[in-house]
């Protein structure tokens, strides 16, 4: 279980995350979509304790991650695959990872199999590892300790179709048996294909959440308009339910032509009335997070970082 309520988070004067709320329940992969720079990072960090916020809270398993005891051995997280030592091989990293966590030795074989490492790959340097096999150590160092929950940020980065597919069926798998998956990424694809809920993020807020078919209702009409809380209030007079989307837009579960006899009648002008039916995911989360902004330097919002070597 994974939940935050009202998580803000504060950098150089800006505000990178703001109210973040929303829960992840064991059985269940959610995925959590957003533009790079767009506060996925940021509020994972926060997940696990390595950046404080300045307001709101998030909690794992029914507390702070800090007050697990060995939580290694309770959630396993990879936030970083190249933040690994280079100097040491791959088997000799995660051996020493379940030393520390006091896991049996003969789980660190297990696990560089689970994943594809092979022997030669085992007795190479992580510093010679390509970013695609350093994924899979990740991988293996966040499953060393039989975890409940994963916790894991862009984790397609590097990997090469056949790599994504094992993934997929790897974190499809943990949910089964009753794990709670939290993955971010800006693969739509990818986490299309694997989650069970989706949030979308843009500029530091949850832009939409839900299960696909929430998100993607067979009748959807977005809508900009000036006047938004005049928007709002003849919306919710008509019993139309309307999704926050960025700026002055709302995604409306309606037909347009609905939406704009509503608007019409309440004296609200509207600036934009298009439908958002037949777009899937992808225009979705275009409409949800245009003009939101990366409040981080990153790279494209849409293009994978290229692997070194496949993997």
């Amino acid at each position: 279980m994974i939940e935050t309520h009202a998580l803000t988070k504060q950098l150089g004067g800006r505000t990178v995350v703001s109210n973040v709320t929303f829960r992840c329940e064991p059985g269940t992969v959610t995925g959590f979509l957003g533009p790079n720079g767009a506060g996925k990072t940021t509020t994972m960090r926060m997940l696990v304790g390595l950046s404080e916020p300045d307001g709101g809270t998030a909690t794992i398993l029914g507390g702070p991650y800090r007050d697990l005891p060995n939580p290694g051995r309770r959630v396993g997280i990879l936030l970083d695959a190249s933040a690994q030592h280079s100097g040491r091989r791959g088997r000799e990293a995660l051996a020493v990872s379940a030393q520390m966590m006091g896991v049996p030795a003969r789980r660190v074989d297990e696990l560089l199999a689970l994943v594809g490492l092979d022997e030669a790959a085992a007795r190479k340097r992580v510093g010679q590892y390509s970013l695609g096999m350093r994924q899979r150590l990740g991988f293996a160092h966040a499953l060393l300790g039989d975890p409940e929950v994963l916790i894991l940020d862009e984790p397609a980065n590097g990997l090469d179709p056949e790599g994504m597919r094992w993934m997929r069926g790897l974190l499809r798998g943990f949910a089964d048996r009753g794990g709670t998956v939290l993955l971010s990424s800006h693969l739509l694809a990818e986490v299309e294909a694997v989650a069970d809920r989706m949030m979308i993020i843009g500029g530091g807020r949850i832009r939409a959440q839900g299960t696909r078919a929430e998100l993607l209702t067979e009748s959807g009409t977005i809508v900009e308009a000036n006047d938004l809380v005049a928007l709002d209030a003849v919306l919710r007079r008509a019993g139309l339910t309307a999704h926050v989307a960025d700026g002055d837009r709302r995604l409306v579960e309606a037909e347009p032509d609905a939406v704009a006899r509503v608007a019409m009648d309440g004296g609200v002008l509207l600036r934009r009335l298009a439908p958002a039916e037949s777009a899937g995911l992808e225009r979705l989360f275009f409409e949800l997070t245009a003009g939101a902004g990366a409040l981080e330097p990153q790279t494209d919002p849409i293009r994978p970082e290229p692997a070194k070597a496949t993997s």
